[in-house]
């Protein structure tokens, strides 16, 4: 718990892919079987190159690079592909859990605020047992880097967003949630966390405990030690 001078944050915003699970080897796989099939070639950087992005910028990429499927079919079979993963073993990222219990003990609401779809996001939430609220890629009219899926948690929380505490892996995803207003917490996990005013950087969910969140939603925090 946080000092007695310190309120905690009033609700935290967690996107999915890369911060809390470690999903992005399997979203890589899977690209990079569709391309193979289509005679093409496809990279691990080119995979890191979509990280945080929304699926139809994804699927559109795809289809690019020689996919020769409709963009909704290619949707499908990475969406099937990361479930299959995911269902096999929940691959948490360090300290996720651990933090996730912790804010349920403090009683802060959470929101999972991710670009993947329904199909992953759901299944993923009733696992981790915590979520007030999704808000998934296919839920919202503008993914990120738009702010939309952001505010869209906080009003379904019924919390104003400059009480919350984003916490993010992507540049989209900071975009997004530093646009919304959010406190933002950039963890660095495939893409380097570059400084941004306003944000905090954090190189895994290790160095966050319910208290920092507190220290960051009250603006107390803006400086990361030895970063």
């Amino acid at each position: 718990m946080p000092p007695a001078n310190l309120e905690l944050p009033d609700a935290v915003l967690w996107d999915m892919d890369g911060t809390l699970i470690n999903t992005e080897p399997l979203w890589i796989a899977g690209e990079t079987a569709l391309v193979s099939a289509h005679g093409g070639m496809w990279t691990h950087e080119d995979g890191l190159g979509l990280v945080g992005n929304p699926m139809a910028v994804a699927a559109q990429t795809l289809a690019d690079r020689g996919v020769d499927l409709p963009l909704d079919e290619i949707v499908d079979f990475l969406n099937a592909r990361v479930a299959a993963g995911v269902a096999a073993s929940t691959p948490w990222q360090p300290g996720a859990r651990e933090l996730l219990d912790a804010l349920v003990a403090a009683g802060v609401p959470m929101a999972l605020v991710t670009s993947s779809y329904r199909v992953l996001s759901e299944p993923f939430a009733a696992v981790a047992g915590c979520f007030d609220v999704i808000v998934s890629g296919d839920t919202v009219t503008n993914a990120k880097p738009d702010p939309e899926p952001y505010l869209a948690a906080a009003e379904l929380l019924g919390v104003p967003i400059e009480r919350c505490v984003a916490v993010e892996d992507s540049r989209s995803g900071i975009t997004s949630a530093l646009a919304s207003g959010a406190r933002t917490v950039g963890v660095e996990v495939f893409q380097p966390v570059e400084p941004r005013p306003g944000l905090v950087r954090v190189a895994d969910l290790t160095e966050l405990s319910v208290e920092r969140l507190a220290r960051i939603a009250a603006g107390a925090d803006l400086v990361s030690p030895a970063r």
